[in-house]
């Protein structure tokens, strides 16, 4: 793994495919990934745009938080994305 961030490390896993449809017009400079809650978070820049089809895996380097992300080398592909800080309590 690299860091991309001092707080965030991230490996690439591509398949070499290429997108096969056309990309999501809503998102032509790509889309920033919301957190998926009220916990604390963070946020991981991703290179953009990926290479080819793909998945990102970010990994925090605080509290261990490790999430994947696919992409497709389009102009939708994912520029962030929002990981949940397990060192906080969980709401529910």
């Amino acid at each position: 793994m690299r860091p991309v961030s001092a707080q965030h490390a991230y490996q690439w896993f591509t398949t070499g495919g290429t997108a096969q449809c056309a990309p999501d017009p809503r998102y032509p400079t790509g889309i920033d990934l919301p957190p998926g809650g009220p916990e604390k978070h963070c946020k991981a820049t991703l290179p953009y745009p990926a290479p080819c089809i793909g998945v990102h895996k970010v990994t925090c380097t605080v509290c261990g938080n490790v999430t994947a992300v696919t992409a497709a080398g389009r102009p939708d592909d994912p520029r962030s994305v929002m990981l949940r800080c397990l060192t906080e309590p969980t709401h529910g």
